[in-house]
């Protein structure tokens, strides 16, 4: 952290070659969607490197990256709510002709089909509860290190954790 703060490239090659694996699990668990996540994965360290004069070299990098990333998740979802919103609106037999994203039972097995359920669930939890949810089960952050990633309290990551896994149980036995 030291060298790319002082500018050397292949201190920040190196930050980014340790940390992208992660940030792009957070990405894809925050937004269900490979491409996407692979985009944001980018975004989030282009981002960062330009904000590193505003890195608190007290904080591990991991946490401080991993905001940045849930930013940019946060960013694209609104980009395609807006764009979902201005869309026009599909002829009535337009499902006649356009194939069913769903992977059908048929094709994959049953566990895939879960994970891919799993997936759709914590892509659909509310911001508050999915960041907490992502960063503390999936990214196996401690419960400080999320707090300070979200700056918020360990309490409140302990109340919003149980919460975001509440409402994960019901969405996917339900």
């Amino acid at each position: 952290m030291r060298g790319a703060l002082a500018g050397r490239q292949q201190a920040a090659r190196e930050l980014v070659e340790r940390h992208r694996e992660a940030v792009y699990r957070l990405a894809r668990s925050a937004t269900g969607d490979e491409e996407e996540a692979f985009d944001i994965t980018q975004e989030a360290f282009v981002a960062g490197f330009a904000a590193l004069h505003r890195y608190d070299p007290t904080r591990p990098f991991r946490g401080w990256i991993a905001a940045i990333a849930l930013n940019k998740c946060r960013d694209h979802a609104r980009r395609r709510a807006v764009r979902r919103f201005l869309r026009m609106p599909m002829p009535d037999n337009a499902s006649d002709w356009i194939a069913e994203d769903t992977p059908s039972t048929e094709t994959i097995a049953a566990d895939r089909a879960e994970l891919a359920a799993t997936a759709r669930a914590i892509a659909a939890l509310p911001a508050s509860l999915k960041d907490v949810l992502i960063l503390r089960t999936i990214e196996g952050l401690s419960q400080e290190e999320t707090a300070a990633a979200l700056g918020i309290s360990g309490k409140a990551v302990e109340t919003r954790l149980y919460r975001a896994r509440q409402k994960l149980g019901q969405a996917v036995r339900g």
